[in-house]
């Protein structure tokens, strides 16, 4: 079960490890474009691809989605990138639901725990599988793995990297489930240390505010890039920061102001510093570097 190209690699790396794949269950197709036109998700063009059978229901509730799930009596449902699921779904096999997660549970729990682990400033994530239960993200923990998040990776780079380690445990997970070789481990709070929520991201989440640190802002632009993008406004118009760099330097205008030499660089005053714009994308135009930006606009 699963909908963008995140749960691609999770799915081709099942089906090349043999598993059976009796059905995959997908968005419903939607439009996109100008033209509307009606598009198939990530995972419903590659389970076609692979002759699997595929389900595209509206409800999850449904009465004949429901029935045509039981027929096809799995053994094991496997969650990647897709909805919140009613319990007569997550419960319906045997063996349950497993869900990969992009954090290390349970730190990051929500909709966008790649993107504010870099928020946050995190040198360190991970992926984790576990056993779906009601509250979401709660389950018993099965398989982790860490690894070191780049001082300057963004949430795109870190998406396509975690892709590959998510499904490569993913596999190891399922095998050692079935084996039982691995076992269910609840989720372990301690008292003393903070819990980071990865809530859906929204407009006010996006917005950069001038006032605050140079470097926070720098993990603000890496952890939205590339969408939804981090923002700020030049001249009324909307500017979407997609690369940048911090500049120890004490400002000598107030935050938030630009400053350049309409050539080679465009930086903004922070609380503490700059913020040097490497990668931009104005309102109506298209992604590109700083140099070319400035180019065809004169501050």
């Amino acid at each position: 079960m699963g909908t963008p190209e995140f749960a691609v690699a999770s799915l081709d790396a099942i089906c090349k490890a043999g598993l059976q794949v009796v059905a995959v269950v997908t968005a419903p197709d939607r439009p996109a474009g100008r033209g509307m036109k009606l598009t198939e998700s990530a995972v419903k063009r590659y389970a076609i691809g692979q002759g699997l059978d595929v389900l595209q229901p509206l409800k999850l509730k449904d009465t004949d989605f429901l029935e045509a799930l039981r027929a096809y009596k799995a053994d094991l449902q496997v969650v990647v990138a897709f909805r919140m699921l009613p319990e007569q779904v997550w419960n319906m096999p045997p063996m349950g639901t497993i869900n990969l997660h992009g954090s290390l549970l349970p730190q990051y729990r929500g909709a966008a725990p790649i993107n504010w682990a870099i928020i946050n400033g995190e040198k360190e994530t991970g992926v984790t599988t576990f056993k779906l239960k009601h509250e979401i993200d709660t389950g018993d923990i099965l398989c982790q793995e860490r690894f070191d998040i780049g001082a300057d990776e963004t949430a795109g780079e870190l998406h396509d990297r975690m892709k590959e380690i998510g499904a490569r445990v993913l596999v190891k997970t399922i095998l050692g489930f079935v084996s039982g070789a691995i076992h269910e481990t609840p989720q372990l709070i301690l008292a003393d240390q903070p819990l980071f929520r990865a809530p859906k991201l929204f407009t006010e989440h996006c917005r950069i505010d001038w006032s605050r640190p140079a470097r926070e802002l720098h993990n603000l632009v890496r952890g939205l890039s590339p969408v939804p993008g981090a923002f700020t406004t030049l001249h009324g118009k909307m500017l979407k920061i997609h690369r940048s760099e911090v500049q120890h330097e004490t400002p000598s205008v107030d935050p938030g102001m630009p400053e350049t030499d309409g050539k080679r660089f465009l930086r903004f005053a922070c609380a503490d510093g700059y913020l040097s714009v490497l990668e931009l994308q104005a309102e109506g135009k298209k992604r590109m570097g700083v140099e070319d930006f400035l180019r065809g606009f004169h501050l």
